[in-house]
């Protein structure tokens, strides 16, 4: 396997190239399983099996499905790309070959290189799965400016394999590499395991000795814009927090020390303040202050004490952080060299107030009127994104998930560095209107620190070799104005090691950067402007053959062995996709408890089980808690509905938690808009409406209705209970023989009517509501013959899993039905958001 990587001019040009032998005396299926950045487009793939090439083909996406619509019908074909991190896409093929056949696969990927923090940097996703007979990774840089520093790192870099790097450097190349043995590969001296599991990162920048940087090749133009040793300008910042219901617990811990931490980067110079906005709409001050120590330590103070309320007043909270924003530049509280900011922070959907998201945008736009720009963070995957992408967008700014991970708090606080240091605002590049067409985009509300400006255009006469720029900026202390200018011949005496260049790089680097800002502008526009936009964009990614999201790449295969053709497709942030590309919605999630005999060693606590399906499949997990831990299983902000469950342990006393099994012996459901709360354990049901308390016993067969509820008791069996927005549960009764040494009687739960609750609505069950979709692959033997392991990507993870059963006690209380279901070790670690203590809670109620 070897990934080959030529960068020209922060253009990247990356080829991986793997190649199988299949050693066995029948077919076999290989697979060729790689991680792409987000940010690159394939360009080409192929296929050569004994000689013969099998290409793949990029076509207009619609004309792709169309030519295979019957196919996918009968389930022949498989969507090949698919989000699979924070940062990456996976691209799976896999080709059954026959016994002593070689295959080779070539994947061909581009992608400009953004500019971070003062540096460059090159991401590889490095997991060949096994051991490799020729592992290499090799990086050529080509900047005709020259390098400065260069460095390269792999999280998976042991001691041993460090010296496995190497690195050249001379003035305007660098070259790396890194070519670990067989026996470096390996976990530990005899084993067949790969120690090659992580991210390869190569950083790099430039010399700069003038702010700008033109090279015009073959009838195309591109300028790097990045002017160093410039003052900062102060900053004017509104950061808009989302406090409703589902903010609370982890997510509200993370975002407030995120919030610490950002306090302690703000500068005595810059003016800040805070908009929080659950039901109803808070500030910190009523203007905007400036961040002096004493105002920096009664903000501390101020986001310590911040915590989630009531539900999703979007709208009045952007409206009240701009109209505040507004009112300190009409009244000359901010310094007028200053650059303004917004960032709102949210994890739902608007339900209160104007929660019509156009209508949100429109008053947004017009509050806003291009004066500075929004960044909108959404965290988690309950956001409406493509919302808060198009607002952002819309008002020169940008969107960004944050994950809900435990490095949350980090991810807000990178961002903040992010735009933490304005250098410029209003920042224009102007170009001779009668010699240059199709520019990228040229005007830039702020210039950031450590970043760069691109823009790139063609030339209206081909073989036009001189070009004049005019830059235009507002700094610190005063206007940036001035004229710089190129020749080609300049740019081709700088051009002279060809060994390092790759085709026609700069109309390339223009293609992929017009065909990135027009898919962007695409996100907000609409009608006639939205089809232009598509038309155009769509001729550049024929053209240029890049897989965007309005094209595809077929693959197709051999015929023999059953092989079906592919369709890859480019996933887009905020739309769950699929192997299939479908969103699957679970319809019925439910958690139980086994049957006391039915124990297996990992069997000791509660089984959830998620059905889904569209997929005609279920995923499990368990969570190993201590007796006396309270679990919060659903909660939602919106229909004000909560159940909490508490374990219980087997009767031995001082047992080990680790060894013992564990039960649900109470359940707690709760409406805290009527005031209903309602307790069952395997002795009584109670039902507390106000002040007033109702008892029944499991002995009963009962039909209780009132305002907000109805309760069925069906008498030794089952409790089916309605409650308010229409949302159903069954709780089942397990009894277990009275005089058995270990086990108890203890509860389950199962939900039903869960589409009457909100799209806020979480918990270990209640974010199971909302769509979820997951991918296996590579399912193998395991430890136990009967249960296959296999790899699963849920939630933009890739998690271990094993093929078993569970069971279902809705119909059979006694017995139980077998679910076949994918079983996700650690307590559902990487399935469920967070991990699973975030959802300990200190009572039933």
């Amino acid at each position: 396997m070897k990934i080959d990587s030529k960068i020209t001019s922060r253009f990247a040009h990356n080829v991986i190239t793997s190649q199988a032998v299949n050693r066995g005396n029948v077919h076999k299926e290989v697979f060729f399983d790689v991680d792409l950045p987000k940010t690159a487009f394939i360009t080409n793939f192929s296929m050569t099996i004994d000689g013969v090439t099998y290409p793949g083909t990029i076509k207009e996406k619609e004309a792709a499905k169309k030519q295979y619509e019957k196919a996918v019908s009968r389930g022949e074909t498989a969507g090949l790309v698919r989000a699979s991190g924070r940062k990456t896409e996976k691209f799976t093929v896999s080709v059954n070959i026959e016994a002593a056949s070689k295959v080779t696969f070539e994947l061909t990927y581009e992608e400009l290189l953004k500019r971070q923090f003062g540096r460059y940097e090159m991401f590889i996703k490095v997991k060949p799965k096994q051991l490799v007979k020729d592992f290499e990774i090799e990086v050529n840089i080509f900047e005709p400016q020259g390098i400065t520093e260069l460095e390269a790192e792999g999280t998976f870099i042991t001691n041993e394999l460090q010296n496995t790097i190497k690195k050249t450097l001379a003035e305007k190349k660098g070259h790396i590499s890194f070519k670990p043995t067989l026996d470096q590969q390996r976990t530990c001296a005899n084993c067949s395991q790969s120690a090659l599991d992580g991210d390869f990162t190569v950083r790099y920048d430039v010399k700069r000795t003038t702010p700008d940087n033109l090279q015009i090749v073959n009838g195309y133009f591109v300028h790097f814009f990045a002017p160093t040793n410039l003052p900062k300008l102060s900053k004017n910042v509104i950061f808009v927090i989302d406090i409703s219901g589902s903010m609370s617990g982890r997510e509200i811990e993370q975002t407030r020390e995120a919030l610490l931490k950002i306090l302690d980067d703000i500068k005595e110079d810059d003016f800040f303040n805070f908009v929080l906005f659950g039901s109803e709409v808070h500030t910190w001050k009523e203007k905007l202050i400036k961040a002096t120590p004493e105002n920096l330590d009664e903000a501390r103070k101020f986001v310590r004490g911040i915590d989630t309320r009531g539900m999703t007043n979007l709208h009045g909270g952007i409206m009240r952080g701009i109209d505040m924003l507004n009112a300190a530049h009409e009244a000359n509280l901010v310094p007028k060299r200053s650059a303004s900011i917004v960032i709102m922070l949210t994890d739902g959907q608007p339900n209160v107030g104007i929660s019509n998201t156009q209508e949100i945008q429109a008053h947004v736009k017009k509050a806003i009127e291009g004066k500075y720009p929004l960044y909108n963070l959404g965290f988690g995957y309950g956001v409406d994104y493509n919302f808060l992408e198009k607002m952002a967008l819309e008002n020169k700014g940008l969107s960004r998930r944050i994950y809900p991970d435990s490095d949350a708090a980090l991810q807000l606080q990178g961002f903040y560095e992010e735009v933490s240091n304005p250098m410029l605002t209003d920042v224009e590049l102007n170009y001779p209107e009668n010699e240059i067409s199709d520019l990228t985009r040229n005007s830039f509300k702020h210039f950031y620190d450590g970043s760069e400006i691109v823009v790139a255009g063609r030339f209206i006469d081909n073989n036009q070799n001189h070009l004049t720029v005019d830059v235009r900026g507002e700094g610190a202390n005063d206007a940036l104005s001035y004229t710089t200018q190129q020749d080609a011949e300049e740019t081709a005496k700088a051009f002279q090691e060809q060994e390092y260049i790759f085709g026609e790089y700069i109309e390339r680097l223009w293609a992929y950067l017009t065909i990135e800002q027009l898919l962007e502008k695409r996100i907000a526009a609409t009608g006639e402007e939205k089809e232009n936009l598509t038309a155009e964009a769509l001729d550049l990614s024929l053209k240029y053959k890049f897989v965007t999201p309005l094209t595809s790449m077929v693959v197709t295969k051999p015929e023999d062995y059953d092989n079906k053709d592919g369709i890859a497709d480019k996933p887009i942030e905020g739309i769950a996709q699929a192997a299939t590309a479908t969103r699957l919605v679970p319809q019925v999630s439910y958690l139980y408890r086994s049957q006391p005999t039915w124990h297996t060693s990992v069997d000791g606590d509660p089984h959830f089980i998620i059905s889904v399906p569209e997929k005609e499949d279920a995923i499990c997990f368990n969570i190993n808690e201590n007796p006396g831990a309270v679990l919060n299983l659903i909660t939602d902000p919106v229909t004000g509905i909560t159940v909490n469950g508490e374990l219980i342990g087997d009767k031995r006393a001082n047992s080990d938690a680790k060894t013992q099994n564990t039960y649900f012996g109470k359940l707690g459901v709760a409406n805290k808009y009527l005031d209903l709360k309602l307790t069952v354990t395997p002795e009584k049901i109670t039902v507390q409406n106000g002040d007033e308390k109702t008892g029944f016993t499991w002995l009963d067969s009962a039909t209780l209705q009132q305002e907000g509820l109805t309760l069925i008791i069906n008498r030794k069996r089952n409790v089916v209970l309605t409650m308010g927005s229409g949302a159903s549960f069954v709780i089942v009764l397990h009894q277990v023989w009275k005089k058995h040494p270990l086990h108890q009687d203890f509860l389950g739960l199962y939900t039903l009517e869960s589409d009457k609750l909100s799209e806020q609505t979480h918990g270990l069950l209640g974010q199971f509501f909302h769509p979820i979709d997951f991918t296996i692959l590579e399912i193998h033997p395991g430890s136990d013959p009967k249960k296959p392991d296999a790899t699963m990507i849920v939630k933009n993870n890739e998690l271990t899993v094993t093929r078993g059963w569970q069971r279902d006690y809705r119909i059979d209380p006694k017995h139980g039905v077998d679910i076949p279901c994918w079983f996700v070790h650690n307590n559902g670690a990487g399935l469920i958001d967070g991990v699973h203590t975030d959802y300990i809670v200190s009572s039933l109620f």
